[in-house]
């Protein structure tokens, strides 16, 4: 059974116009397969109960604190990925000190022999709306580093971006080293970059404990940085455009 990992690294975001505008912050991030969620639970890791650092079941997928495996497992079938039957990983952040925002969770899901078949994406925006973007190459081979998966925009994200356009994704992994790159394409071409990318480190209670010490707001300062780039796009004139009635459907295959 594989365990959960924390992932230490860098999240990168570069726009291209109508104003140039980037940023890079250093992040970490969880990695925890759904079958293994309770080998979290430790005297600094709470699993659906408060901690330092802590995961609730109700913060992704159904939403409702049930089971995330057969939500995941659901989506799959509606989207005809019967291939991808072994192990499912979530990578977002956790809560600390009982706050997180996660504006994507990615979810890795694996046949038998571990090779990855597909990807549910959860989108969230500031709106408290999401939407699942399931990914998978049309004839269902497995997904190897350096692929380029493909899905039509659908969901609003950004005042700053229109909903129009797709996206494209790429996944990859190198031992212990995972990046997942998700560039945007509108009517004109490649908008926007970004890109979140680490280091697998087993999880202890003194890795929690540094990690606090190092990341002690760094839950709060992803809704922060948000807000904060927003005026800085807004300053530089970069066109603003209303929100959106969300899709009715909850997934885009």
């Amino acid at each position: 059974m594989v365990n959960p990992v924390l992932l230490f690294g860098r999240v990168a975001h570069f726009r291209k116009r109508p104003a140039r505008h980037s940023f890079a912050y250093p992040v970490f991030c969880l990695r925890v397969p759904l079958s293994n969620i309770d080998a979290l639970s430790g005297p600094l890791f709470g699993v659906d109960r408060f901690n330092l650092f802590s995961f609730k079941r109700a913060d992704f997928g159904p939403r409702d604190g049930t089971a995330l495996e057969p939500w995941a497992r659901r989506i799959l079938a509606d989207g005809g990925v019967t291939e991808a039957d072994g192990e499912i990983v979530l990578q977002a952040f956790p809560r600390m000190l009982g706050y997180v925002f996660n504006p994507i969770g990615i979810w890795y899901c694996q046949d038998r022999e571990g090779r990855l078949r597909a990807v549910i994406c959860e989108v969230a925006n500031t709106f408290g709306e999401r939407h699942n973007y399931l990914l998978a190459h049309a004839d269902r081979r497995p997904i190897v580093a350096d692929d380029w998966l493909t899905a039509r925009k659908v969901f609003h994200v950004s005042p700053f971006c229109e909903v129009e356009g797709k996206y494209r994704f790429r996944f990859t992994e190198r031992g212990e080293h995972h990046t997942a790159r998700i560039d945007y394409h509108d009517r004109d071409g490649l908008l926007l970059v970004t890109a979140i990318s680490g280091d697998e480190r087993p999880i202890t209670s003194g890795l929690l404990a540094r990690t606090f010490v190092t990341y002690p707001l760094m839950t709060l300062l992803v809704i922060g940085r948000i807000h904060w780039h927003a005026v800085r796009l807004w300053a530089k004139r970069v066109p603003w455009f209303s929100k959106p009635s969300p899709p009715l459907q909850e997934t885009t295959r």
